[in-house]
């Protein structure tokens, strides 16, 4: 697996937490850090990673203090991916897993698995291709969330959806012109639920494979809502009133 340089000290503390052997390295200053890069720091040294000071970078006028530590990074492992079968086997029967059809900006991607991290979703099937790879964007703008939602990167999502359906779970599809509301769907069941592309939405070979096609109420004037705005607001909808076990 490749290595990855992450920014985000929540990303990296993250990594430290779960799978500390996979952090290689902390490019940090003794000084002048903020609390989170703190307490990378303290982390690291506590479990023997190495951590030494960055380069500085090239120096410019009446340069702040953030700009002066812009070098500020770890190196870490990428997490491995799970086999589709790992991430759907014995699906629990109130559980929700999320479906990328054709995501293509890598912040739209690092912010769904950021939602999905804090509503407990079960895992996240993504794309070799159409979908943005998961890139040390996606770590950082996650902020720890990649670390907390086990994924599967697939080459064929017609393939996996039908597996999914195989295993018990029910695909719910997103659109801005679906006629039925998310609030008319059933929660007594497993749910994968699929996003689509920023522009056009998904594609019509995965609609066609959906249990359910839903859309989220508008109430003012703007017609449409982010990718990653809508998956928060989908995921937390059915997260929040999923039956107690």
């Amino acid at each position: 697996m490749a290595s990855l340089r992450l920014r985000n000290p929540h990303s990296v503390l993250a990594v430290l937490d779960v799978r500390p052997q996979d952090v290689y390295e902390v490019l940090c200053p003794e000084r002048d850090l903020s609390d989170g890069w703190k307490e990378v720091r303290q982390t690291a040294e506590r479990l023997g990673i190495p951590v030494t000071a960055p380069s500085p970078p090239k120096p410019s006028k009446g340069q702040s203090k953030e700009r002066r530590h812009a070098n500020i990074e770890a190196v870490v492992k990428e997490r491995d991916p799970e086999t589709l079968d790992a991430l759907i086997t014995s699906p629990d029967p109130h559980g929700l897993w999320i479906g990328l059809d054709t995501v293509q900006d890598p912040h739209n991607v690092g912010s769904i698995f950021r939602s999905a991290a804090f509503f407990g979703v079960k895992g996240l099937v993504t794309t070799t291709d159409r979908n943005a790879p998961i890139s040390y964007t996606v770590y950082d703008v996650a902020s720890g969330g990649v670390e907390h939602v086990p994924y599967a990167i697939e080459t064929n999502l017609s393939r996996a959806i039908d597996q999914i359906k195989e295993a018990g779970i029910w695909i719910l599809g997103t659109s801005e012109h679906a006629t039925k509301s998310i609030h008319e769907i059933k929660r007594d069941r497993p749910w994968m639920i699929m996003f689509g592309n920023e522009e056009d939405g998904l594609r019509r070979l995965t609609s066609d494979k959906c249990d359910e096609l839903v859309s989220i109420p508008r109430a003012g004037h703007v017609g449409s809502l982010n990718v990653s705005v809508a998956a928060g607001i989908t995921i937390g909808h059915l997260a929040s009133k999923q039956p107690e076990k």
